[in-house]
């Protein structure tokens, strides 16, 4: 069923099968000078060779698939508050959602991009190959290569032998039954298990955990799915297009891995593994050396109080290092204290407290202020005992007594008098409370 599936699609691209077929056959005459022309080697290398080729044609189309899977990581949680919003009416939520891709122009099947594009050469191939094991010049192949692509094997499976084959026909190719379905097994469980990672590494790596969304749901599905569908399509799959789409699940693995150790979704792991290693070496030089650090670090500077909790903590642990990020990414000695942040954005507590001051008892209070001495201890001024002193007089009535020439006179028995009155219970400012009269 799935192969009479394939065999019809095929012939829809049947049109490509001479530009495949030359590409092939061009890389085959460099890999046959070195290993020999009917060899696997010279063969096998020649379709690996086109995938590359083709791989690096669809760079720019790779490159607009990560913006826009980045463009839908960031958009999720304006997406989840569409789909709350509208939760009870599921026409109006998915005209709200066509409405935000339109106005951020986003394309959700752009990050199909190049498996879409890559398709029509996948098929071309597998109508080139279903050509050679049918022994039918097809392209540019003419009888003398067809007679040499019959006799290549890979690890002594036939180019053009699928799993699903009989024994009768894989005789007829020169090679034993075991052989062809051991090396078909292997390639297909590297392939389904090249895919699973791939899928498995985005999902684990390059994704925002703290959003979460039904987009998510989708990826983690395809994470599963995938995989089931390359192994139940493999066993259909000659060994020829197995070597194809495991080169191309290969180069896809080891581009992601690239693209996520470069520039990662902003709050995956991925960017707190990144931003701590970044951390570690511009502490060590405290600068940033090169380009890209002076990028990562302007775009952190430039985001503020914006900044996820792996970027506050990259800011932090500068910080920590008495070193300051600058607008331009450059990164100086910082000699002021800077204010540590929070997961939120504010800063921590924790930093220097101020600090109050001694409380004082009832005694220095009454004494008023200290001054200090020579020595260094403290001793009380004697300015408000005086002010105090004066006070007293000028509430007890006395009245400044005058000599003769208008000169004041000192009061008999000196300034104790004045002081006994104060201290003889008597009210201050009011009407004196009258004397007991003494017994006699």
């Amino acid at each position: 069923m799935i192969s009479d599936i394939v065999n019809a699609i095929s012939g829809v691209f049947a049109f490509l099968t001479t530009p495949v077929s030359w590409v092939i056959v061009q890389f085959h005459k460099v890999f046959g000078a070195i290993f020999g022309p009917d060899t696997g080697w010279a063969w096998g290398l020649s379709i690996v060779s086109l995938v590359v080729l083709i791989r690096i044609c669809l760079i720019p189309l790779f490159v607009k698939q990560i913006k826009s899977t980045r463009n839908m990581q960031l958009l999720q949680p304006q997406m989840k508050a569409i789909q709350e919003r509208y939760k009870n009416d599921k026409q109006r939520q998915s005209e709200e959602m066509m409405k935000l891709y339109k106005e951020t122009g986003t394309n959700p099947l752009s990050s199909c991009l190049p498996i879409l594009v890559q398709s029509p050469f996948f098929f071309a191939l597998y109508h080139t190959l279903a050509g050679i094991a049918e022994n039918k010049k097809i392209g540019v192949i003419d009888q003398s290569l067809l007679d040499s692509a019959q006799k290549a094997h890979i690890f002594g499976a036939p180019l053009a032998a699928k799993f699903m084959d009989t024994a009768e026909e894989v005789s007829k190719m020169g090679a034993t039954l075991m052989d062809v379905r051991v090396v078909t097994a292997v390639m297909i469980i590297m392939m389904s298990a090249s895919q699973f990672y791939t899928q498995r590494q985005l999902m684990t790596k390059n994704v925002d955990l703290t959003v979460k969304t039904p987009f998510m749901q989708q990826q983690k599905m395809l994470m599963y799915v995938f995989p089931v569908i390359f192994l139940f399509m493999g066993i259909n799959f000659p060994v020829g297009v197995l070597v194809y789409w495991l080169t191309t699940n290969v180069w896809t693995m080891g581009q992601q891995m690239y693209v996520i150790s470069r520039n990662p979704t902003p709050g995956s792991k991925a960017q707190a593994k990144m931003l701590e290693g970044l951390t570690k070496h511009v502490v060590d030089h405290s600068a940033t050396r090169t380009k890209r650090e002076r990028n990562i670090v302007k775009a952190i500077v430039a985001k503020g109080r914006d900044r996820n909790e792996y970027e506050r903590k990259f800011i932090n642990g500068l910080s920590k290092a008495s070193l300051a990020a600058q607008a331009d990414g450059t990164v100086v000695a910082s000699t002021a204290a800077t204010a540590v942040l929070d997961e939120d954005g504010t800063p921590a507590s924790g930093g220097p407290k101020r600090q109050q001051p001694k409380r004082q008892s009832k005694s220095q209070r009454q004494s008023g202020p200290t001054t200090a001495k020579s020595d260094g201890t403290a001793q009380a001024s004697d300015k408000p005992s005086l002010e105090k002193k004066d006070a007293t007089d000028s509430e007890s009535g006395a009245q400044p007594q005058t000599g003769q020439g208008g000169a004041k006179a000192k009061p008999a028995g000196g300034g104790n008098q004045a002081r006994s009155k104060a201290k003889s219970g008597q009210r201050k400012g009011g009407p004196q409370r009258p004397k007991s009269p003494s017994k006699k």
